[in-house]
């Protein structure tokens, strides 16, 4: 499939703006503190938790610290892990995809946080835990 001049002015227009937030200009990766830490071209400089992040959590210090830009500047990519991270995305506070994100939220949404929940759940426990709901037929 050829590309045209047309859709290729498009598509550049459309990555000069995701870019106009600031674009990366280095990362790298911090081992003592176990954070990405990406240098914008703003002079803003951010760092984000490894562990946090889809595709980085669990990886070796040597595997997150081989970190490519990309070509525009709004995007990192770790080749030994086949792992990317959007830099606008990133800075709205989204770590990974909707799935994986959601999956991270219910993995700690539930847990029992403050001494009433966890009396609460307890005591709910004892009395056979949480009723079944009514079917209605």
């Amino acid at each position: 499939m050829a590309v045209t001049e047309r859709e290729l002015d498009k598509a550049e227009a459309r990555m000069e703006a995701r870019r106009e937030g600031g674009h990366a200009v280095s990362a790298r990766y911090d081992a003592r503190r176990a954070h990405i830490v990406v240098a914008l071209d703003t002079g803003v400089e951010i760092a984000f938790p490894a562990a946090r992040t889809e595709g980085l959590a669990g990886a070796s210090p040597a595997d997150l610290a081989e970190i490519e830009l990309s070509p525009s500047g709004v995007g990192l990519h770790w080749p030994r892990l086949d792992a990317d991270v959007d830099l606008p995305a990133l800075l709205q506070g989204v770590f990974g995809s909707r799935n994986w994100m959601a999956a991270q939220l219910g993995a700690t949404g539930g847990q029992s946080r403050s001494t009433a929940k966890a009396a609460a759940a307890r005591k709910n426990g004892r009395k056979g835990g949480r009723p079944r709901k009514a079917v209605n037929g």
